[in-house]
């Protein structure tokens, strides 16, 4: 049933603990319109905000999440959700003392007495900007009051290894140990094993069969030996679905139709068909919806990996014809992501334009996320690609969004549209939708890490 239109959300401030915030309140600039939407979620605020707590009752967050989202004016969709946030250096200042409360409350959590917590970063240590990011989530880890170590995966480091940052700091990282059934660094033992590390190249031998009193998140699942993004965009299915039915809209405004396709290999061009029907699939149920609401775009998909990240193995694709006419260079691109693992199944996901820019700049919103919170987010800006394209390529840069206070309230004397904190609630609400299918992708895809790994991985699990 959907909520009374038109009621103010400023009699909803008994649903916020200031002290324990589920939105920040964010200044940036934004654009597009999507007013209805705004205005359906503002007008729910009591609603909504009970619907989550009850939510997270049944089902444990992770610990953290990144979604990227895409505002068309028309919709407001997630189009991936990533459980190993690898730009915490891109978050404002401002937003740190939300991102460490929500972190004591996850370690909370999982470990009520914890005193020490082993980070493991991604296996490159040449990376600095990445290792900004582990400076920058180390220091929110500590303040939390527990020790924090980093150690890493790489053969390259071993022993004690000082890194100096272009910010200034020092990042040291050690080498991990294995010690019986426990991990370890240089004698410290660890509560908590948090990883930064999305186990691209397979799950090592170092992470499997911790001692149960050693907590070890996020799960082995969430990994891409594992994880496929399908999996959580069929859950997000669920997700959307119900959370439409309780604001009464159609669930397409906040969810990208998608299809996937298994067994393909671009260099053979094997699994060819199977993807050019899935695009005539999505792109016919696009055009539904576009005519069903008035939008007069011309509809697209994105073809991308089932599994991985970085940005590789992405076309956008506006007829089918386009990938049975792939010529070596474009398949080249596809066949291979990070750890240069070959592509073996993709998602086919209804492309989401974006209206939002930067300086003139094509922009998408990444929202950060702790346990159930939000704890900030930035612009991914591309000066040289369209609204219609993938931004996470080379060439983008990171607009950190900025609090405007201590408030933690959306603004609820102005227009859905025309203030930056509503915008940012309900960029809030639509990624903690995803936070929440990736809970219930993550508990349904929990036996899996025991089943033999993929032979694309095998090797790297048995190194």
């Amino acid at each position: 049933m959907a909520p009374p239109r038109g009621r103010s959300c400023a009699g909803a401030a008994s649903e916020f603990d200031v002290s324990h915030p589920a939105v920040p309140h964010l200044v940036t600039a934004q654009s597009g319109p999507l007013q209805d939407l705004e205005q359906r979620i503002l007008d729910a605020l009591p609603t909504i905000e009970r619907w989550f707590r009850l939510q997270w009752q049944d089902h444990i967050p992770p610990f953290y999440g990144s979604v990227d989202l895409r505002n068309a004016g028309y919709k407001l969709a997630p189009v991936d959700m990533n459980l190993f946030p690898g730009g915490f250096n891109n978050l404002s200042e401002e937003m740190l003392p939300t991102a460490v409360q929500a972190a004591g409350n996850a370690i909370e959590r999982l470990c009520p007495d914890a005193r020490n917590l082993l980070l493991i970063p991604e296996r490159h240590t040449r990376n600095l900007y990445y290792l900004t990011n582990v400076a920058r989530l180390v220091r929110i880890l500590r303040q939390t009051g527990v020790e924090v170590r980093v150690g890493t995966l790489s053969e390259e480091v071993k022993a004690r290894t000082p890194i100096e940052l272009p910010n200034g700091e020092e990042l040291v990282l050690e080498p991990l140990e294995r010690r019986g059934s426990r991990l370890c660094v240089d004698g410290f033992d660890p509560c908590i094993v948090l990883l930064n590390n999305d186990l691209s190249a397979g799950i090592p031998a170092v992470l499997r069969g911790l001692d149960p009193g050693q907590i070890l998140v996020p799960p082995l699942q969430a990994g891409w030996a594992v994880r496929r993004k399908s999996n959580h965009f069929a859950a997000y299915d669920q997700v959307a679905a119900e959370f439409g039915q309780l604001l009464g809209i159609d669930p397409w405004l906040i969810n990208p139709y998608f299809g996937r396709c298994g067994q393909v290999n671009f260099h053979e061009r094997a699994g060819e068909e199977c993807v050019a029907s899935n695009i005539e699939f999505v792109l016919s149920r696009m055009q539904e919806k576009y005519r069903e609401h008035g939008i007069a775009d011309t509809p697209y998909v994105v073809v991308k990996a089932d599994a991985g990240t970085y940005g590789m193995g992405v076309m956008t694709v506006r007829d089918a014809e386009e990938v049975r006419g792939l010529n070596r260079k474009q398949r080249n691109k596809m066949a291979v992501v990070k750890e240069g693992l070959e592509v073996t199944e993709v998602i086919i996901q209804e492309g989401v334009p974006t209206r939002e820019d930067v300086d003139g700049a094509a922009a998408e919103p990444v929202v950060y996320m702790m346990d159930r919170s939000v704890v900030g987010g930035f612009y991914r800006v591309h000066m040289q690609r369209g609204r219609d394209e993938n931004l996470n390529a080379p060439g983008m840069h990171f607009v950190p969004l900025a609090f405007a206070g201590s408030c933690s309230l959306p603004d609820c004397r102005a227009e859905a549209a025309g203030s930056a904190p509503n915008r940012f609630y309900s960029y809030g609400v639509v990624a903690r939708l995803a936070l929440l299918a990736a809970s219930i992708e993550l508990e349904s895809t929990a036996s899996r890490v025991l089943e033999a790994p993929p032979a694309s991985v095998a090797a790297a699990i048995a190194g």
